[in-house]
């Protein structure tokens, strides 16, 4: 079992060795070693630090000893050990037996003063002996050839972080696989103008957006009961979408304040934001996360009310009381996501468009977090898509001899076709863009690393590499279709009833509420059967008839009011009083006076053809008055009604 655990770990060292190359000449950075005769080093050095930044560390406790000059020789011994002198990319000069003897020796005493142990990398008996010059005098350094063996020849310690890209340890960012490394801020792929031409086209496309948006959410504000379920997730997407193109328009406004750091020490680079090193880039990364993918929550949710109008046949009010579920489901997800990207650390700031994604240089998190939801979405919205259209294709199927229900069923169906393919087409092509950049990333930095190598002083590629960088389409259709989903939205509210409600909104003219109006009329109208009630109570004296109770019902309100009492009189009998008590029973409504007009004249003939011959003459100019009272009814309000009755009761009277 041993032998071949210990034959599976040299297997993969001969293959981690066989797989890179030998690191390149690079400039010398340490400051201590800016004055030596050379300014190119070589890594790894002797002690085995393959970074600087190492070696400088390591060197800095060995500084006293050059501060006092100890030795002649020191400090030039002290830069070959730490920073070794690089020729032809393959030969370094490292020091010699001779001169690390002569060193040891003068600086003992001061290594015991201030407590310097001597490394064991350094011991004397480890090195080369010097060699002489042709002029007799004795040589430093000793040249090493770097290419030993066939094996170390092909050796390739991979991606290491250049000095420029170096970030503050303990951050936690990395970059192709360097801890403590971070992207540059300018785009690693596109050129200067090119980068310039996508923030203009960026900011563009987020006002468009952002317009389209807000217009969108303000016609639903000016008639909220306009868009019930199952159409109101279209409002709550809209709003979604709002907040991406606002955060994208702040990013456009920012450049690259949020997006990138600016260097902490002299020679290093701007690099971007990875992990939660600036609070407005954290802000940035949760907003547009987040609202982006509550934006495709809320279209799943869009689809599946469909699905529940269209196949279960679901009310309104039945769709409207899962509203709590929605909302819980197209909140509660993203944000869970958003949280967990934080505290994986996964924030990276964007050079291009200004703000703070996720996968913009991580593919794993591209792969989970960005493409894998994106995919679930347009798969599932999708299905319930096509199966709600099926459902009204065949409720469509059955009403074909309603042509009139057909007709508005069949623009209703192709009008949620149009709307679906607005929305999906564009997040298609996203999904596109996505997986395109999975394929290629690697290719992509490998040929960055080729090209920029020599410019960071780290290893190239041992093989000849094709460089490939993607083109600048790709990254504008890429931003334009994540904005230009939320513009799909207009087209839902897109009608005449939409232009009529925003001309009404300018004109500030309000339509008038029907509750209001019907408390309007119940008032008004107990105010007039009391003044009403006043002027027969006064009458009574005259005529000795009883007091007036009537009732009004109010249909709107559900409610009704008033009091009901026969209507009485010194003429019970004549038609009029009966046109006046059928005029106000209670089983008639305030709101249809022909109807009861037309009854109390029914009545009236009846009576008629039933009296005696003596009463025809009073009782036919009574009938008279009644007719025209009838034909004129719609036209005379409750006041005009009962005055009308009064007057005819007393001219009867007066005739008798």
């Amino acid at each position: 079992m041993q032998i071949l655990l210990w034959f599976g770990v040299v297997l993969f060292t001969v293959d981690s060795c066989m797989s890179h190359r030998l690191f390149t000449c690079e400039p010398v950075h340490v400051q201590w070693c800016h004055g030596m005769p050379y300014n190119s080093t070589f890594f790894p050095n002797m002690l085995e630090h393959y970074d600087q930044d190492i070696a400088a560390v390591k060197m800095k406790h060995f500084m006293p000893l050059a501060s006092l000059r100890c030795s002649p020789d020191v400090h030039l011994f002290l830069c070959q050990a730490f920073v070794p002198e690089c020729r032809k990319h393959t030969h370094v000069l490292r020091p010699c037996r001779e001169l690390c003897e002569r060193v040891l020796s003068d600086c003992s005493r001061d290594m015991l003063t201030f407590g310097i142990s001597w490394p064991s990398e350094l011991q004397c008996d480890r090195l080369e002996s010097c060699h002489s010059s042709p002029d007799g005098s004795a040589v430093s350094a000793v040249e090493v050839t770097t290419s030993r063996s066939s094996l170390s020849s092909s050796r390739d310690l991979g991606f290491w972080c250049p000095l420029q890209l170096k970030t503050r340890p303990g951050q936690g960012g990395s970059f192709l696989g360097a801890q403590d490394c971070a992207p540059p801020c300018d785009n690693m792929y596109l050129k200067p103008h090119e980068v310039q031409f996508a923030k203009t086209f960026i900011g563009v496309c987020s006002i468009v957006c952002l317009c389209a948006t807000l217009f969108t959410f303000l016609t639903f504000l000016i008639d909220v009961k306009r868009f019930r379920y199952p159409e109101r997730p279209i409002i709550f997407y809209s709003v979604c979408y709002s907040f991406v193109s606002l955060v994208y328009f702040v990013g456009f406004l920012l450049g690259n304040a949020a997006a990138c750091t600016e260097p902490s020490l002299p020679g290093r680079a701007s690099t971007a934001v990875l992990g939660a090193q600036s609070r407005v880039c954290s802000l940035l990364f949760m907003l547009l996360y987040f609202f982006s993918t509550a934006g495709m929550v809320w279209w799943v949710i869009l689809t599946i009310t469909w699905f529940l109008a269209a196949g279960p046949k679901w009310s309104c009010e039945a769709i409207e009381k899962k509203a709590v579920w929605f909302h819980t489901i197209s909140w509660g997800l993203p944000g869970s996501l958003t949280v967990v990207l934080l505290a994986l650390n996964k924030v990276e700031g964007d050079g291009i468009s200004g703000v703070c994604f996720v996968g913009l240089y991580d593919l794993t998190a591209l792969r989970w977090f960005v493409v894998a939801p994106l995919a679930i979405a347009v798969l599932v919205g999708l299905s319930l898509l096509l199966a709600g259209i099926m459902s009204l294709n065949r409720v469509r199927q059955v009403i074909q001899h309603d042509e009139r229900n057909q007709e508005k069923l069949k623009k209703f169906m192709i009008r949620i076709g149009v709307f679906s393919g607005l929305y999906l087409l564009p997040l298609l092509v996203l999904l596109g863009c996505y997986l395109y950049e999975q394929a290629h990333r690697s290719s992509w930095e490998n040929g960055w690393i080729s090209q920029h190598c020599q410019e960071y002083s780290i290893p190239c590629s041992h093989h000849s590499i094709d460089v490939e960088r993607p083109e600048l389409s790709l990254f504008l259709i890429k931003y334009l279709m994540t904005l230009v989903v939320g513009i799909s939205a207009v087209f839902w509210v897109s009608s005449k009833k939409t232009c009529s409600e925003w001309a009404s909104f300018f004109k500030r003219t309000r339509k008038k509420d029907p509750i209001s109006e019907s408390r309007r009329v119940l008032q008004e109208s107990c105010e007039f059967f009391l003044k009403h009630n006043s002027r027969v109570q006064h009458k009574s004296k005259h005529y000795k008839s009883s007091s007036h109770k009537l009732k009004v019902v109010s249909k709107s309100m559900g409610t009704s009011t008033g009091m009901h009492t026969p209507v009485t009189s010194n003429h019970d009998n004549t038609p009029v009083s009966t046109a006046v008590r059928n005029h106000y029973i209670p089983s008639q409504s305030m709101s249809d006076p022909h109807r009861s007009s037309e009854t109390s004249v029914q009545e009236q003939a009846e009576r008629i053809g039933s009296t005696a011959p003596a009463e025809r003459c009073s009782k036919a100019d009574s009938s008279s008055r009644i007719s025209s009272h009838a034909e004129s009814s719609h036209r005379l309000t409750p006041k005009d009604d009962l005055l009308d009755a009064d007057q005819s009761s007393a001219h009867c009277t007066r005739t008798q």
